[in-house]
């Protein structure tokens, strides 16, 4: 019984005194008698103690995950941190994007005549990202993850057109700089950033906020992609609801398409030949 609580602290915690006997093949007396044994007054006592531990070893588990990566961790230790950032900025991104305006840059996005996108680095990934996602449902986006074509793109956009502008710091001067020219010629604006008063918000009619933290050893790291390719969903799956027909129809199209790309096997694969050469 003692070894059944030092493997399992917390499934004991949750088990009633009968499910812990029976597990242990012994009787609700014994357990009763062990708990005595260790100076408890009996199994409810235990139960407490034992769900105490775990949430402490639980929180302390979550401090040390949520910690910055130092240069002398192990690669399990990393593996875990870089797990509960990730997981960190989905969770809390969600909790910060504002709805009322994710749902108004939706509303520009179903009635635009052009959406064009901004991104440099590991932004101009997401841009490319939002790309595919618009293409799928027969959406006019195009990415522009190269400055100079991005420059020129924010140049013939007008009223009528949307321009979305990635960037996490929200410094990143070209895509600041095609957000200004796009909407200088009347585009409606929009900045995906983590900083709610970076420079490109004052260009943006329209800022949906991140939630993602970088530390030194990882700059420009997957959890600012991760979050922003959370945005990207958000805007992504609201507008597809627009007009489900539509959608469905282009996704379907567009599925059977790329379908047609994957190689076919037969049930009965025939045995690569080898021929030698010469």
């Amino acid at each position: 019984m003692a070894q059944a609580v030092l493997d399992d602290p917390g499934g004991v915690a949750w088990r009633s005194i009968s499910e812990l006997a029976r597990s242990c093949g012994t009787s609700a007396t014994s357990v009763v008698r062990f708990c005595r044994a260790i100076g408890l007054r009996g199994y409810p006592e235990l139960r407490l103690a034992l769900a105490g531990a775990v949430a402490h070893d639980d929180a302390a588990a979550v401090v040390a995950a949520s910690s910055d990566i130092d240069p002398d961790d192990d690669p399990v230790t990393i593996t875990k941190k870089i797990a509960y950032a990730d997981a960190a900025a989905v969770t809390e991104t969600a909790s910060r994007l504002d709805v009322g305006i994710l749902v108004k840059v939706v509303d520009a996005l179903a009635g635009a005549n052009r959406i064009d996108i901004y991104g440099v680095g590991a932004s101009g990934l997401v841009a490319v990202d939002l790309q595919i996602k618009l293409q799928r449902i027969a959406r006019p986006g195009y990415a522009w993850p190269d400055p100079h074509m991005a420059a020129t793109s924010a140049a013939l956009r007008g009223k009528g057109d949307v321009a979305v502008g990635l960037s996490h710091t929200g410094t990143t001067v070209d895509t600041i700089d095609a957000l200004t020219e796009a909407r200088a010629h009347g585009a409606t604006t929009v900045a995906i950033t983590n900083f709610p008063w970076s420079p490109i918000t004052e260009v943006a009619d329209f800022v949906l906020l991140t939630a993602a933290r970088e530390t030194a050893f990882r700059s420009g790291a997957m959890t600012s992609r991760i979050a922003q390719l959370t945005v990207v969903d958000c805007l992504f799956v609201t507008l597809a609801q627009r007009d489900l027909p539509h959608t469905m129809d282009a996704l379907e199209r567009t599925f059977a398409a790329a379908q047609a790309k994957r190689v076919r096997r037969s049930r009965h694969p025939k045995p690569l030949s080898r021929t030698v050469p010469g």
